[in-house]
């Protein structure tokens, strides 16, 4: 049988089903999200141009001194250029296509062996040609290159520097123009980065207020079948994972796609074979992303299973912490949570194995295609086939490229973590709530009458704990439910709440059947008080008005009076303001169950429930309620569970239940005279007082109903060995 913690394995890295219904809550925020898209276009366009930037700075400027000079007369230059013995020299990249030049220098560089020099000839030659011989001679010098001699003038330091003015105003430019990019790009993503998670919380927000809405509207049965650890987590873990996903996944998947596209287009653009020997480990990284997706879906899905029964345990025990210590089970306790901790870890010892391998994979096969990269890129930079600020875009794109491949199992852990959240969080979303009618009856001002026809239940298959129930309660009466444990008392209380609903028969309150009527409607008439009373973190006067601003403080007083509540409340410092802990923590039993009683009188019900609501008070309490009850029974009908019999003899009605079926109905007297179930009740109760009583007459004889009573008890237990 499966563990009541147990989890479900769920969760798909990718369900486009559970996809399209999350996006549903993202369509009040369109507009929002499509201004993250346009963030990110901006953003990936940044990402894109700042290394073609460096790129542009490096070959057409920082390198590019030997880029031939078109001589022009002054005022005639096409483009701005540098003054030189009466010309205005201007780069040829400067130069209009067609535009006739009628002289051309150049800045080449001779290796003399020894260092560089730099010098300006007449003429242009092929810039990647090697082999260049300077020739010196008396009246100037002379470079030959390529079969052709240009004569040539020595440049010093200030001459390069006056001739590669344009290139420093250029590098100059692109710097500046490269560190406005950087400060639009912070703020882009100061934008991006606060739209998303503005969105991704506002829709949490949706989800987790709809789910605990749902929640509240869920029956019973639903909370019966579900630990409440694990609903917890539901509102609390899985929603987080939404947003994660929303804010981290869902439009940053988008950003990289855009931006692994943008390379691409980039790349195949600048020089198609050198994108052909990036892109050689690309096979790799595919194989080992798919081998890393299969094993880390099904480590993340053991690791949910695992963590899912961690909070539910902890959730249990933590609740049932004073059983707990008074039982000595701390140590059996600890043994239970540390063999699921234990499966936890290892779980998760596993997922990070599997993560583990992966990042390192990644970046291994990004090394080697940057090492292939250089290997190729740069021989063809040594061989001057290929310019260096090309290489170096390249390695910055390739870096960029796998970075979204780096990022990818923090993004696949998200995913499935969402997936799996999301097909939780709609299995509750899906889970039909309690339904009223679509065309309620109305009810009247409630009388108190109670009416069950023939009622059978269930609260599984055919496992009648019901029976045929058949009863009728008259307005202001007061009617009692006995039996022993398990004979239908608490359910026949759940169902007038409709806690449950019947498979057959008819529950019937003023003559009105309840399953025609709005279940709000109906429990605002019925109050309850149940022996485990539950307070509310608050104070006093909140635990007794819930809240409700129609019940006014003095209504709050007179009901606490009425219950005898009123005299430890006002020794309470703050009185009814006095803070009230989580489950009422610092009151005692007796205090809470007094509580209860005044929160339900607040309330002013037509129908007053007690299930076994003075078993947690002493005596002396107990006698007061009493003494209250004859009061607050009055002009309402009172229904009461209860074991012990001393509290129901007043009852108008006792109704006997025995394993789902009415035996006996009537008065205490009536039952008494029956010497049936009540009879038998009676006398197991008072059996241990009837025969001290018998045993010491000075204290008074036995009447002849009580002394028969004793008599019937030693009879059946020598019969029967015991009683049951």
């Amino acid at each position: 049988m499966q563990d009541f913690h147990q989890e479900d394995v769920l969760g798909k890295a990718y369900d486009a089903r559970l996809m399209r219904r999350l996006l549903r809550y993202a369509r009040p925020f369109t507009g929002w999200m499509v201004a993250a898209f346009a963030l990110i276009l901006l953003i990936t366009a940044s990402e894109l141009v700042r290394p073609y930037i460096v790129r542009i700075a490096i070959d057409e400027h920082l390198l590019a001194f030997e880029e031939p000079l078109a001589a022009f007369a002054p005022g005639t230059e096409p483009a701005p250029g540098v003054l030189w013995n009466g010309y205005v020299l201007v780069k040829e990249s400067d130069v209009p296509s067609g535009m006739p030049v009628e002289r051309w220098h150049q800045i080449v560089v001779v290796d003399t062996g020894t260092a560089s020099e730099y010098y300006l000839i007449d003429g242009r030659i092929d810039q990647r040609t090697q082999t260049r011989e300077l020739i010196a001679r008396p009246d100037g010098h002379t470079i030959v290159a390529a079969g052709q001699a240009f004569p040539a003038v020595r440049l010093n330091s200030d001459d390069i520097r006056d001739l590669r003015q344009p290139d420093l105003r250029a590098v100059a430019q692109l710097a500046w123009l490269y560190l406005a990019i950087v400060a639009a790009t912070f703020f882009l993503n100061y934008g991006q980065v606060y739209i998303l998670h503005y969105t991704g919380q506002r829709i949490v927000y949706s989800i987790r207020e709809q789910l605990f809405s749902h929640l509240q509207r869920l029956p019973v049965q639903f909370f019966d079948r579900n630990p409440v650890g694990r609903l917890v987590t539901r509102a609390t873990n899985d929603t987080d994972n939404l947003n994660e996903m929303f804010t981290s996944v869902l439009v940053n998947l988008f950003q990289d796609i855009f931006l692994l596209l943008g390379i691409l287009v980039v790349m195949f653009r600048v020089h198609w074979q050198l994108a052909l020997v990036s892109l050689a480990v690309m096979p790799l990284v595919a194989l080992v992303t798919i081998q890393f997706r299969v094993r880390a879906r099904d480590a993340y899905r053991q690791v949910r299973v695992k963590l899912a029964r961690i909070n539910a345990t902890l959730a249990e025990n933590l609740a049932g912490m004073r059983i707990i210590q008074i039982f000595n089970q701390e140590e059996r306790k600890f043994r239970e949570f540390d063999e699921i901790n234990r499966d936890h870890y290892q779980s998760m010892m596993q997922e990070v194995r599997v993560f583990a391998t992966f990042r390192p994979a990644v970046e291994f096969l990004s090394s080697l295609g940057l090492a292939v990269l250089i290997w190729y890129g740069g021989g063809r930079v040594i061989q001057n086939t290929l310019d260096f600020g090309v290489l170096y875009l390249f390695i910055q794109y390739m870096q960029t490229f796998f970075r979204p491949i780096n990022d990818l199992t923090e993004k696949y852990n998200i995913m499935q973590s969402a997936m799996a959240s999301a097909e939780r969080i709609f299995m509750i979303l899906d889970t039909t709530p309690e339904e009223d009618p679509s065309e309620p009856a109305s009810l009247p001002p409630v009388r108190g009458e109670i009416e069950f026809k023939n009622v059978w239940f269930a609260y599984t298959g055919e496992e009648w704990v019901l029976k045929d129930v058949s009863f009728h309660v008259k307005p202001g009466e007061s009617v009692a439910l006995v039996g022993a444990t398990g004979a239908g008392k608490t359910s026949i209380i759940n169902l007038l709440n409709r806690f449950y609903d019947i498979q057959r028969g008819q529950i019937l309150i003023d003559g009105v059947d309840i399953r025609r009527v709005k279940r709000q409607d109906l429990r605002r008439h019925i109050g309850i008080v149940l022996q485990d009373v539950f307070l509310f973190t608050g104070d006093i006067e909140s635990n007794i008005t819930l809240w409700n601003p129609q019940i006014s403080a003095a209504k709050v007083r007179e009901a606490a009076r009425l219950v005898n509540a009123e005299r430890f409340i006002s020794r309470m410092p703050g009185g009814y303001k006095a803070p009230v802990h989580e489950r009422g923590a610092g009151l005692s039993a007796g205090e809470r169950q007094l509580l209860a009683f005044a929160r339900a009188l607040a309330y002013d019900p037509a129908i007053l429930v007690l299930d076994e609501a003075t078993a947690n008070i002493d005596t002396e309490t107990e006698q007061l309620i009493q003494q209250a009850l004859t009061r607050l029974i009055q002009g309402r009908t009172t229904i009461i569970i209860a074991h012990r019999l001393s509290t129901i003899q007043h009852c108008d009605k006792i109704i006997v239940l025995h394993k789902g079926r009415i035996r006996e109905m009537g008065t205490h007297q009536e039952l008494l005279k029956l010497r049936g179930l009540y009879y038998r009740l009676y006398e197991l109760q008072y059996k241990d007082q009837l025969l001290a009583n018998r045993e010491s007459p000075a204290d008074g004889a036995l009447s002849h109903e009580r002394a028969a009573a004793v008599r019937d008890a030693e009879q059946r237990e020598r019969s029967e060995g015991t009683v049951g």
